[in-house]
């Protein structure tokens, strides 16, 4: 064969052989989709994806609070600052894992006297008899290693550093819709006890007025003493319940702290009273789920990256041919290194292929075939419960309206009976006891309805976590 025609077949191999992967064709594992969520049809198409902004999101609650904290969570959260070190770890993994594509080129240079010994074997043998006892050594040189990837080894690592890069992007960015959910709902829940703080405080005052209505009267000997120990109790009842309720507050307020990255001791909120926005948040079709979710493509991408160590395994039966590249200078006279007769090198490729390893490559390879079937369980694990999580959140957001509706009925009732009692029993027609028994089903008719909104508000919080937190209007 001619000498160009053997080239170009060398070439040609060498590509071919250069092009192989012995990682199995990689599919996303298949899970079962709905055609539509449960409980919303029909339903306005998003055009949700992974890559979607998903910061602003709370802004859709029109509580400046909220938009404050939030930007103080991203400044300062501890557990945010680790998890974005963790990404940063896995994306200089990747770089580390995809520099082994490239030649390893090094230099090298020193300078050393030497002694030999006067009885080391053979030396007048396989030596010159008249050679030095002691000499010069000079020696400056580079060398060049690469690894002739034939059979997908390095490439196929790079696709799992690369994969594990975009899965631990994707754990960053569930880690922070994670706090920023944790941290909307808090301050939701700060904003429902406020409420209840102002409710109670109300109400406190009306039942201080209401005993001394009922001392008044019985002083006058109207009332019974009975009336005005039943009067004391509800005020005194209220107060306790308007402490239990100011230590909820305390403690939510302390987890509002650590979330923000504030020390306990000295964080404090004061009091408000703003009416929190209940957003319409855009549910998409169910397969857009797929594309919205950070931690859904945190799980496929473990699942490619498990896919590919596959690859890495099976290539450990091949041989591992490296070309190693050596040249420079060495004279044991430091003067004149550099000149021509001084010059040295080695050119030639190695070869390693092991024979016997008592099944190592064998486990090596099955390890790495479980460790696929087991990111694939995980990745249609983590689907299943996200599709769970919506159909949850939307179902607690339709029960909830439907139940504020008759709450709020419930509400305006027990307070037009407590109004109607109170009348009746200043005129004498009734006695305290049904004073105090509308006074506490308005109470509690008022208390349940604000924790029905707050706890709406916290469903759409949820929902909004479920749905990956970002999204177009349409």
């Amino acid at each position: 064969m001619a000498r160009p025609d053997r080239a170009i077949l060398v070439a040609a191999l060498t590509a071919v052989l250069g092009a192989c992967s012995l990682a199995p064709k990689y599919e996303v594992p298949q899970v079962p989709v709905a055609d539509q969520y449960k409980q919303v049809a029909p339903w306005a198409p998003a055009q949700p994806a992974d890559a979607l902004p998903r910061d602003g999101w709370w802004h859709a609650y029109s509580y400046s609070r909220l938009d404050e904290l939030q930007t103080k969570l991203a400044a300062n959260n501890a557990d945010l600052a680790a998890a974005l070190a963790h990404y940063q770890q896995a994306d200089a993994f990747r770089r580390e894992v995809r520099s082994g594509l490239f030649p390893t080129i090094g230099v090298d240079a020193d300078a050393q006297r030497d002694r030999q010994s006067d009885t080391k074997p053979l030396r007048g043998v396989l030596g010159s008899p008249t050679s030095p006892r002691t000499y010069n050594s000079f020696t400056v040189g580079a060398d060049l290693d690469y690894e002739i990837d034939l059979w997908g080894r390095v490439r196929d690592s790079v696709k799992a550093g690369n994969a594990e890069a975009e899965a631990a992007a994707g754990d960053f960015a569930s880690a922070r819709l994670s706090l920023q959910a944790q941290l909307s709902d808090s301050v939701i829940v700060l904003n429902g006890l406020d409420r209840q703080i102002d409710l109670l405080q109300q109400s406190i005052g009306a039942f201080e007025k209401a005993l001394q209505l009922t001392e008044d009267r019985h002083a006058g000997g109207i009332a019974s003493g009975l009336d005005v120990a039943r009067a004391q109790t509800q005020l005194s009842s209220a107060r306790s319940q308007l402490k239990q309720t100011q230590a909820q507050r305390e403690i939510t307020e302390h987890a509002v702290a650590v979330l923000v990255g504030d020390s306990a001791s000295t964080f404090s909120l004061p009091t408000d009273l703003t009416a929190v926005n209940l957003p319409a948040i855009p549910v998409g079709v169910p397969s857009t789920l797929l594309q919205r979710r950070p931690d859904i493509a945190s799980a496929e991408r473990r699942t490619a990256a498990a896919n590919a160590r596959v690859g890495v395994a099976r290539s450990a039966y091949f041989p591992q041919i490296t070309l190693d590249a050596q040249g420079g200078y060495q004279s044991s006279v430091y003067g004149g290194l550099l000149n021509a007769p001084n010059h040295f090198w080695s050119l030639g490729p190695s070869f390693l292929l092991t024979l016997f390893d008592g099944g190592l490559r064998k486990a090596g390879v099955e390890a790495a075939k479980a460790a696929t079937d087991e990111a694939g369980a995980k990745y249609r694990s983590v689907v299943l419960n996200a599709f769970a999580q919506v159909e949850d959140s939307q179902s607690q957001l339709a029960d909830f309206a439907s139940a504020i509706e008759d709450q709020q009925a419930a509400a305006d009732a027990a307070q037009k009976t407590l109004d109607l009692s109170m009348e009746r029993y200043k005129q004498g027609a009734v006695g305290y006891l049904d004073v105090v028994t509308a006074q506490q089903t308005a109470l509690d008719a008022k208390r349940s309805l604000i924790n029905l909104k707050t706890q709406q508000l916290r469903a759409s919080v949820q929902l909004v976590k479920a749905l990956g937190g970002g999204w177009q209007q349409t």
